[in-house]
């Protein structure tokens, strides 16, 4: 048993992978990706246990399905700092599915086991941020003031990955109609990590000698009545250690009123992601050796201390913190245990097959996802902070900030076709369009799901009449987003623009029993 979880966890740490339409991929199965993944209306593959579970009724026989797709994603990001490519990629997406139907005519039930990538998202980048730069202090006029030098690149990384798999039976309750459901489990891991941009309100602890202020408000305050002018305050946070497991269901129905055409509906339920013991990291240091510049300034604006030594302008701000209850000798470097909750979406789908002729079929799937509901926001609690300075700035040993999404509902519509050229060799095609759910408010370089526009094409080559080899061919069109002005997420990210196109290959081989 532990092999067997090892290798889970394995696959799914190696499907860091970007989705394509949100978090969730169009298809599974080399077959159904050369027709643009339509799948919830044909039924020809143990796919079906991810798309309508009903369908493996109308199976011909027994099949043991083994997918590998290979991702490589391009990621760009753009600002009044930036305009460069993300990192190269390359993602493995495993997936492997069996389905055991009787070899009796009038047994009303198949089941069938598998294990699916599902999806995810992530991109890494290393960009310039305004705050990490190298500081240093010049003189001019017996008065020291700080200067900023070159910029220290910082990294933004994120990786959410979701496998899913687990058992799936369909009834058939005549030679036209049939229900069915899949019961699996739902892992996922995330990791997530960048300089990270909150209001200075979120610092509620007050300082020793003003109980009636808040180091939020001395933050915020403008530097001619004391304060430090800041309408944002940045930490290096890194998110990691991060898994959930959790259950997942679909509901299917299937109607084959002939051999002509075939029609499929499903269901999605939600669910709830909750990752619990991970480990975050919140770093301050940037954010304080440029608020010692600030202070530096605000000691040689006094009257009287033209030509102090910089050394005293840090013991006099060193002194002033310490009477507000800031050790600077101790930093402001924190741990945390951490937690964070998600949801992944329901969904309805409706999909249709037709025979144009004894070797041409056509497909359509049209589905709607309600990320509205599941991706509104990111619930990150982080609990037993161990930095006393950072404590005491936020006024608790804990911090939980709601991480804004506002996703929007996507409307996906996948069109395909194949044609048997031979007796042993078809080909596919496809085209899928899945509206962007990520609002401009929102987007950031490294949740770039915003793909829109899918081509697809494909084959098959049967060896026999039970084995056959598939290939497909998957391209996410670029597509580019400019954010709102001001972003919800942090002003470095307002104005600017993200990226995000796809290449895929996916092979499968499948085996008739």
């Amino acid at each position: 048993m532990k092999k067997f979880t090892f290798l889970i966890v394995f696959i799914v740490i190696a499907a860091g992978l970007f989705a394509q339409n949100g978090t969730r991929l169009i298809g599974y199965d080399a077959v159904s990706m050369g027709r643009a993944g339509t799948t919830i209306g044909t039924f020809d593959s143990p796919e079906l246990m991810m798309t309508n579970p009903a369908g493996l009724s109308f199976l011909n026989s027994s099949a043991l399905n083994l997918d590998i797709s290979l991702m490589a994603p391009s990621t760009y990001f753009k600002n009044t700092l930036n305009d460069k490519n993300g990192d190269k990629n390359l993602f493995p997406l495993p997936s492997a599915g069996y389905v055991n139907k009787s070899k009796k005519n009038d047994a009303p039930f198949t089941w069938g086991i598998g294990f699916f990538t599902q999806g995810g998202m992530g991109a890494d980048f290393s960009l310039k941020n305004e705050l990490y730069r190298t500081q240093t202090y010049a003189v001019n006029g017996g008065k020291y003031y700080p200067v900023k030098g070159d910029y220290i690149e910082q990294t933004y990384h994120s990786k959410f990955a979701v496998m899913q798999g687990g058992p799936s039976v369909a009834y058939k309750f005549n030679e036209q109609f049939s229900a069915g459901i899949s019961a699996h489990f739902v892992y996922s891991m995330m990791e997530f990590s960048m300089p990270f941009g909150l209001n200075p309100s979120v610092m509620q602890g007050s300082p020793n000698n003003m109980p009636t202020a808040t180091f939020g408000q001395l933050f915020s305050m403008s530097p001619s009545l004391g304060g430090f002018g800041y309408s944002e305050v940045i930490a290096s946070a890194d998110m990691s250690k991060l898994n959930v497991v959790s259950w997942g269901g679909k509901i299917g129905l299937a109607w084959k009123p002939n051999q002509t055409v075939s029609f499929g509906l499903n269901y999605t339920l939600p669910t709830t992601l909750t990752y619990k013991n991970g480990k975050a990291t919140m770093d301050m240091s940037k954010q304080f050796e440029d608020a010692m510049g600030r202070a530096v300034v605000g000691f040689y604006s006094q009257p009287g201390t033209t030509g102090a030594p910089l050394d005293t302008a840090f013991k006099y701000i060193g002194i002033n913190f310490a009477q507000m209850g800031i050790d600077l000798t101790q930093g402001v470097a924190a741990q945390y245990d951490l937690e964070v909750g998600m949801k992944l979406p329901q969904s309805i789908g409706l999909g249709m097959s037709y025979n144009a002729s004894k070797v041409v079929r056509l497909s359509f799937d049209a589905e709607w996802v309600n990320w509205k509901s599941a991706f509104d926001k990111m619930e990150i609690r982080m609990t037993n902070g161990t930095s006393a300075n950072i404590n005491k700035m936020i006024g608790s040993t804990n911090f939980n900030y709601d991480f804004p999404l506002n996703w929007k509902d996507a409307f996906i519509v996948k069109v395909g076709g194949e044609y048997d050229v031979a007796k042993e060799v078809t080909l596919r095609l496809g085209y899928a369009y899945g509206s962007n759910p990520v609002p401009e408010s929102t987007v950031f370089p490294v949740f770039p799901a915003i793909v829109e526009n899918h081509l697809t094409f494909g084959g098959s080559y049967k060896f026999n009449t039970r084995m056959s080899l598939n290939l497909a061919f998957e391209t996410a069109l670029d597509k580019q987003l400019v954010a709102a002005n001001p972003s919800l997420i942090q002003s470095e990210f307002s104005g600017s623009t993200s990226g995000l196109s796809t290449v895929l290959g996916h092979l499968s081989f499948n085996w008739n029993f």
